[in-house]
């Protein structure tokens, strides 16, 4: 394979306005794809928002009927997979032909899913993988993933697949994308502290795989006077402060950490770099010890009610 250009945007979601959203997002996969860029990557919960510092009105023991209001308009404001959002995202990606990871708010009845969605060229849509999870408060609005959501996409570039923020820490997750091959290891977050990009650096070493992760860059007024937040009312407070990168498979920085605001960041990835990497650590292959460790992954779907 030859050498090719990637991208992580950068940017900011209109938390109340999601197909506003998917328009912009649609627009900067576009300017990306017109730079030579044949994968995109976009924030975690970058369409239907991201809605940091707020409590949604539950002290421990306590809903709060405010805070029932703010689910219902967050709510409100996720998406649909057969929405105009995503009919969006996808003409881009039939236009450009190229592959897109974009993160959202997925709406599947009263449930709500931080999702990373996959679009590829004139296929459109052509997986999910929901958050499997959600940390800390995240829990009282996001439900939770299952195993029948981690897929990777083979390509003529590489092999794709996207870990979602903190589930980055969890190591058999990892295993499982390693083992199914991923070289392309795409990391949506809403993570802006400075441990981020040195956690990003290990699992491309670890992985020996090329690493992408995207965070938006967002202020306070994008969540309009309705969102409650611990961090202030000031419409200049940066809620997220960006911190996007692409990381090669030994650990290089390729192109930022970003922290300056809204910005597209490019790096032309050589594939061979991966097996130069890889030998001397292949960590599901010769460096793995299958004889003392072993990992079974569930992949089948988990309903609540089954009709048989």
């Amino acid at each position: 394979m030859t050498a090719f250009k990637v991208a992580v945007v950068q940017m900011a979601s209109n938390p109340n306005h999601a197909m506003a959203t998917a328009g912009l997002a649609a627009a900067r996969l576009r300017e990306a794809a017109g730079q030579g860029a044949r994968l995109v990557v976009f924030p975690e919960a970058l369409i239907g928002g991201y809605p940091k510092g707020a409590s949604f009105g539950a002290p421990i023991g306590m809903r709060k009927p405010e805070g029932r209001e703010a689910f219902a308009r967050y709510h409100a404001a996720a998406i649909d997979l057969d929405g105009p959002e995503v009919a969006a995202l996808a003409e881009a990606t039939a236009e450009t032909g190229a592959f897109a990871v974009v993160g959202v708010i997925e709406r599947d009845g009263a449930t709500l899913y931080c999702t990373a969605l996959y679009f590829d060229g004139a296929n459109g849509l052509v997986g999910k993988h929901r958050k499997l999870m959600p940390t800390a408060a995240e829990r009282l609005i996001w439900g939770f993933g299952d195993g029948s959501t981690l897929p990777v996409f083979k390509t003529d570039f590489g092999t794709i697949g996207a870990v979602i923020c903190w589930e980055n820490y969890m190591p058999a997750l990892r295993m499982h994308m390693y083992h199914q091959g991923v070289s392309l290891y795409c990391a949506p977050t809403a993570d802006d502290r400075d441990t981020w990009l040195p956690t990003m650096q290990h699992i491309a070493q670890e992985g020996r795989t090329f690493v992408l992760t995207a965070c938006q860059y967002i202020t306070r007024a994008a969540f309009g006077p309705d969102h409650e937040s611990a961090l202030g009312d000031d419409p200049a407070t940066v809620m997220m402060r960006g911190g996007s990168a692409i990381v090669g498979p030994l650990g290089r920085v390729l192109a930022g950490p970003d922290f300056s605001g809204e910005v597209i960041l490019y790096a032309t990835l050589d594939p061979a770099e991966i097996m130069r990497a890889k030998y001397d650590f292949d960590v599901t292959g010769h460096y793995a010890r299958p004889d003392v460790f072993s990992l079974t992954v569930d992949t089948r779907a988990k309903l609540a009610v089954k009709e048989v």
